[in-house]
């Protein structure tokens, strides 16, 4: 079973206006409601391929209430602990104009020690039939970047794989326990080494150096720029795939769910690759965070490449 464990899953709330401008109304020309959290992402994404997993994490009020629902209608099985507050809502505004992409956040969901007590008892438990572990994103008021140390280290002592995707502070707290793999875009990782990686080769450099060190595999996502994939042994630069983007929101998440879906099912890690790539690929086209057709998904994967690096 693959479990994704998302302490601040989202709503996304994706409006698209002709254009973007301070202290007037302005219509939206379209509203999406659509998932957001790194792990809970993947999970929806997994769904829609008609892969189940088990989705843990926290929900408050009436949006934590539909986020669920949305997760159920596509196959997850949902076992959220109940807070206070309100799950957080993620305005993206698309500005029509430009292409450029406004993204507005909140936090109004309230976690308590007790809480994360909680959630930690249920996601050990979950641990024993579980086959891979996705977990990251951001952390909701009350919570420090330690529980990912702590969750991690939960999951390695099972002799579970796991996938992590977090921005500073989050990624270092989690990657001094030893995920399997780290999936961070550039700015993620310019962040974890304290400078701006500006090449490919700087950032094949900082992927190699935790690969050495940690021992933890790192996939990078680089936008339009493609990906790079420094695995145990191997290192691929997977070029992109040419398409007009409508919005890459929740492209990188798709990144996850190829992982884990090869993980799960015991295929290779380069499979999981071709498999996300294509999937983020697909994701590009439509509005919205995370939608994708299956169809699109099969389209692309043929044309997937992975260049094997020296």
């Amino acid at each position: 079973m693959i479990v994704s464990l998302t302490p601040n899953s989202t709503l996304d709330l994706n409006l698209s206006v002709p254009r973007l401008v301070t202290n007037r109304t302005i219509r939206a020309t379209q509203t999406i409601h659509s998932m957001g959290g790194k792990p809970t992402d993947a999970a929806w994404i997994l769904g829609r391929m008609g892969v189940g997993s088990l989705a843990l994490g926290f929900a408050a009020g009436a949006i934590g209430k539909k986020v669920t629902s949305m997760l159920e209608a596509l196959g997850v099985t949902t076992d959220f602990i109940e807070v206070d507050g309100e799950t957080r809502v993620n305005a993206i505004i698309m500005d029509e104009s430009t292409g450029e992409h406004t993204t507005i956040t909140t936090a109004s969901m309230r976690v308590e020690p007790p809480h994360v007590e909680a959630l930690l008892a249920r996601y050990q438990a979950a641990l024993a039939s579980a086959s891979v572990v996705i977990t990251g994103g951001s952390l909701p008021p009350g919570m420090s970047p330690d529980f990912y140390t702590d969750a991690i280290a939960l999951a390695r002592a099972h002799d579970l794989p796991v996938i992590f995707d977090a921005a500073e502070p989050n990624l270092s707290a989690g990657l001094a326990a030893r995920p399997t793999l780290i999936k961070p875009n550039e700015n993620e990782l310019s962040g974890l080494v304290g400078r701006k990686l500006t090449s490919d080769a700087e950032l094949y450099e900082a992927g190699r150096e935790i690969v050495a060190r940690q021992g933890t595999q790192v996939v990078i996502t680089m936008g339009e720029s493609g990906a790079l994939a420094l695995l145990s042994g191997r290192s691929y630069r997977i070029p992109p795939i040419a398409v007009e983007v409508s919005s890459p929101a929740g492209a990188g998440d798709a990144v996850l769910a190829g992982l884990a879906h090869a993980i799960h099912h015991g295929h290779p890690l380069e499979e999981g690759l071709r498999l996300g790539i294509a999937a983020a690929t697909a994701v590009c086209l439509h509005p919205g965070t995370a939608a994708y057709d299956v169809e699109e998904l099969q389209r692309f994967l043929p044309l997937v490449e992975l260049i094997q690096l020296p």
